[in-house]
């Protein structure tokens, strides 16, 4: 099954987890991602999971050391996202029974995420890469793999990415960033999520 869009929840403190969460996937998004550097990260994972089915993904992103993924693991993380690509993250998340999302910027990234485990590839940063970067990376990639941009995507350009090849996007501060209502939350998770139906129909 296809990824599709990624909630990036960077900032998000536990009191608003769960509002934030249920908004989230009533809109249709099946994948929540709470970054290590937002305050009480790990609370507010398992705040979000207790929440939502089990047919949404939970968990944490910004994850850089394999202490991390056990902390993750701890607090019932079904996904562990990287900014960065490191072989240790990859293989201690898969080890865990985690899905691993780690960021590449480069082919050789790529294949070398991929050999540790990588369930798909995160282009980060995705304004770097660029559309035409991910197309040429497409033949070379085995073609199973999922690769993920991040970084300015937003409802008027996911259509785009997905017509080069993107099996969804990681989608941050266009959808939440700190203070931002549950409800103005609701409201870009739509215009979001609508753009990906239109863009995979």
């Amino acid at each position: 099954m296809t990824t599709g869009p990624i909630a990036i929840l960077r900032g998000i403190t536990p009191p608003e987890a769960e509002d934030i969460g249920r908004v989230l996937y009533a809109a249709g998004f099946r994948y929540v991602e709470v970054p290590l550097n937002s305050p009480d990260p790990l609370e507010s994972i398992k705040l979000i999971r207790a929440a939502l089915p089990e047919d949404c993904a939970v968990g944490a992103g910004t994850v850089l050391t394999a202490g991390q993924v056990e902390l993750a693991k701890e607090a019932g993380s079904d996904i562990v996202v990287s900014p960065n690509m490191d072989q240790d993250v990859i293989r201690a998340t898969v080890a865990a029974g985690m899905r691993s999302y780690p960021g590449v910027a480069t082919p050789s990234e790529a294949f070398a995420a991929l050999a540790a485990g990588a369930t798909a590839l995160k282009l980060f940063p995705a304004e770097s890469v660029g559309i035409g970067g991910m197309q040429a990376w497409r033949p070379v990639l085995p073609p199973a793999t999922e690769l993920l941009p991040v970084g300015g995507i937003t409802a008027s350009n996911l259509g785009e990415w997905v017509a080069a090849g993107a099996a969804g996007a990681g989608i941050g501060s266009t959808l939440y960033k700190p203070g931002r209502s549950a409800a103005d939350v609701a409201t870009q998770a739509a215009a979001l999520m609508a753009a990906w139906h239109q863009a995979t129909r």
